[in-house]
């Protein structure tokens, strides 16, 4: 069974089939083979000060998925939880696999308290939705600061976190969709950064003439390529596009503007404007020859890349965000209309044997002093309003960014099939194909669109409706 098999059709039947033939998984993951919510101690007695009940002398059970923000983040928001809670014990531990990893742990009723649910092989949500825990009473709750949690942040947290009419995902990093670039480079070379896929096939030539790509791309991110083609296209369609591909319609990918846009791409990549390899490349080394070697000027990703490539840059690479390409000259939406909502989703299981410390970790979380550690030190704002100065710390990543989110405004679209079903591990190889030339137009169509309807036609998955 595929890993992207247990995230869309049934986590925790998954689950229990993964602990019956690897027992030492349970291990491997913390354990998780005979705890469970009933043998948990019970909660402290809520206040002002504990308003979500926590055991005082308990422990803080945290899974932080160890990608381009790693975890010092949050094993700062533990240290501001245990100052306020001195007796409590905490654990933050990083993964790279959260789905595997955690599937004993569900099947075992001993579930983290909080897990940053995300990576190539996140949890599907919708095959756990009903065991998690409901969010409401976290934004009413006071921050450290002694203000209404929900007054201090950006909008739309609630709206991007829930499914169906349940509260259950807090995104914490304001993230946003960009084509990034070194602009000394590009001033260094006369180069003007496109605004539409002709543009961008015409600097490819130019790239060309230079010795350089145009873009590249590594195995485990293949799909930046998708979220690049699907920004295009809402941009380009408006409302009727994004819909349609979000609610898994029939033919959804056969959409005109769609097909345009893939069929830009192709040309790109039929004209050897792509570097050559990426396939049997670990992402952050093709990173790397964007970021470090300049070998290929233009790559598509959001915002934490500059955290996740500051050991991998060249000296005055000056990184930069544009927005994402469009075909025309008068896309329904705007040039300036950007893939941008909270993101980084964090969960919390009912069944978490100290009640509530997962949300008390998040309120902590939420403070002021992590949210700017996190501004400051991640370079990308969290969804707490107010703490990315001016000169964004020195960043010209996080400078480009908050300019693309003010000229876009309202707006703003985001993905969020791909999180919610589990289906991203799929689309790697059919975008790893697509990119590496394999594949042609109406394959990569047929095969995205399977993909979709497979899902759509699954009656053991929960569905929702993306407005």
């Amino acid at each position: 069974m595929t890993q992207s098999s247990f995230n869309r059709r049934g986590f925790l039947k998954g689950a229990a089939a993964a602990a019956a033939v690897v027992p030492l998984a349970s291990c491997a993951a913390g354990g998780g083979s005979s705890s469970s919510a009933s043998s948990a101690p019970a909660g402290g007695a809520k206040s002002a000060d504990n308003p979500f009940g926590i055991k005082e002398d308990g422990k803080l059970d945290a899974v932080i998925f160890n990608g381009g923000y790693g975890i010092s983040y949050a094993q700062f928001g533990a240290e501001q939880m245990k100052k306020k809670f001195p007796k409590l014990t905490t654990s933050v531990k990083p993964s790279n696999n959260i789905s595997q990893e955690l599937q004993p742990r569900f099947v075992g009723g001993n579930p983290p308290d909080v897990i940053d649910n995300s990576g190539a092989n996140a949890i599907g949500v919708s095959s756990i939705l009903s065991h998690l825990d409901t969010l409401d009473d976290l934004l009413t709750a006071k921050n450290y600061e002694g203000k209404t949690i929900s007054d201090t942040l950006y909008p739309g947290v609630k709206e991007m976190g829930t499914r169906g009419d349940k509260f259950a995902i807090l995104n914490y990093v304001m993230s946003g969709y960009a084509v990034w670039y070194s602009d000394s480079l590009f001033k260094a070379n006369g180069w003007t950064v496109p605004k539409t896929w002709d543009e961008a096939y015409k600097l490819g030539e130019q790239a060309k003439a230079k010795g350089k790509y145009l873009f590249c791309w590594g195995k485990e991110a293949a799909t930046y390529y998708r979220t690049l083609i699907l920004g295009t296209a809402y941009k380009e369609g408006g409302p009727e596009v994004r819909l349609a591909i979000e609610n898994l319609k029939p033919k959804a990918w056969s959409q005109p503007v769609v097909q345009q846009a893939l069929t830009a791409l192709k040309k790109i990549i039929d004209a050897g404007f792509v570097k050559p390899g990426g396939a049997g490349t670990q992402f952050t080394a093709a990173q790397a020859q964007w970021s470090n070697d300049q070998s290929a000027i233009l790559y598509p990703s959001g915002s934490w890349i500059e955290n996740e490539m500051k050991s991998q840059t060249k000296s005055g690479f000056k990184m930069t965000g544009a927005p994402e390409f469009v075909l025309t000259d008068s896309p329904k939406m705007g040039y300036e209309a950007m893939n941008a909502a909270p993101g980084e989703p964090f969960i919390f299981p009912k069944q978490a044997v100290n009640a509530g410390a997962g949300k008390e970790f998040m309120r902590a979380m939420l403070s002021d002093a992590a949210a700017t550690n996190f501004a400051k030190t991640i370079l990308s704002p969290t969804i707490v309003k107010g703490t990315v100065p001016a000169d964004g710390f020195g960043s010209t990543a996080l400078v480009s960014l908050t300019k693309m989110l003010d000229a876009a405004g309202e707006k703003v679209f985001n993905i969020q099939w791909v999180d919610y079903y589990g289906v991203n591990t799929e689309h790697l190889v059919v975008w790893n194909d697509f990119l590496a030339g394999k594949s042609s137009v109406a394959q990569i169509t047929s095969s995205m669109q399977e993909i979709s309807d497979k899902v759509a036609n699954d009656s053991s998955v929960q569905k929702i409706t993306i407005k």
